[in-house]
């Protein structure tokens, strides 16, 4: 009697137990299998099964094809969820793993895209922040990854956009600069405005913010009684800027020269 009470405690325990067990119904399938399913998922947007096969692919089958594929997808699949922090893990990963792998050139574009994001300065507009507590990070990694994919793969069929991207990227970060100079500048701090539109001068020259970085630093050398970088300044400003309609008035007063969402 014992012996029975015992057997039948022992397998309603297991039976309790195998309830709690989630049921896989892609146990036993091949890469090629979850692969399939994985790009089906992805092109209902069923983000989350896309994820589990794609991971399910490198965790099972870490050494085949499929893995270094699912590894590219999974990354791309994080990121239209919204998953930006991973999508960026798997591409890191994927950088690390496969550092000469044909498909390099698009997880470089990839990492562009995730890191593509208005720019700082017009978000602080939003929320009230001040923007010299902000940095354009993502700016910079996105123009970072955009031009290691320019230099690295010129033939690149992503290449074209890149170079797009880039162009308006150098501006939106020499606008960011600005802004920034023109928020130190608004307080009084003519010093700390004055080297912020340096930066813009030095570090991207030609871009369309010189302007702007030109008209703050002759007013704030003029509020620090520095009359000969004053006139320097003036100098090269109307030198390269004889038909300019940006002053120290305008840009003080009119905010819709910052426009960072004028991508096209």
């Amino acid at each position: 009697m014992r012996a029975a009470i015992a057997l039948s405690v022992a397998l309603f325990v297991a039976g309790c137990s195998g309830t709690d067990t989630k049921y896989d119904k892609t146990a036993g399938w091949s890469a090629e299998q979850l692969y399939a399913d994985a790009k089906a998922e992805a092109d209902a947007g069923a983000w989350t099964e896309a994820r589990e096969r794609l991971t399910a692919i490198e965790s099972r089958y870490p050494f085949g094809v499929y893995a270094q594929q699912a590894l590219i997808d999974l990354a791309y699949v994080n990121w239209k969820d919204g998953e930006n922090e991973q999508a960026l893990a798997a591409i890191d990963r994927f950088q690390q793993m496969y550092p000469n792998h044909p498909g390099t050139d698009y997880m470089l574009y990839l990492k562009g895209l995730i890191n593509f994001t208005p720019a700082s300065a017009f978000m602080s507009n939003l929320t009230g922040q001040d923007p010299a507590e902000r940095d354009p990070k993502g700016l910079r990694a996105s123009y970072d990854a955009f031009n290691e994919l320019i230099k690295r793969y010129p033939s690149s069929k992503y290449t074209p956009d890149a170079e797009k991207r880039v162009t308006w990227l150098v501006n939106a970060i020499a606008m960011n600069e600005v802004y920034v100079a023109r928020y130190y500048y608004e307080r009084g701090a003519y010093v700390a405005a004055a080297n912020r539109a340096q930066t813009v001068i030095t570090d991207f020259e030609g871009a369309p913010a010189s302007e702007e970085a030109l008209v703050i630093m002759v007013a704030s050398y003029d509020k620090l009684g520095l009359t000969d970088l004053k006139d320097d300044a003036q100098r090269v400003l109307k030198t390269n800027y004889p038909n300019g309609t940006v002053n120290e008035q305008t840009l003080l007063t009119d905010k819709s020269w910052w426009n960072p969402f004028s991508w096209k």
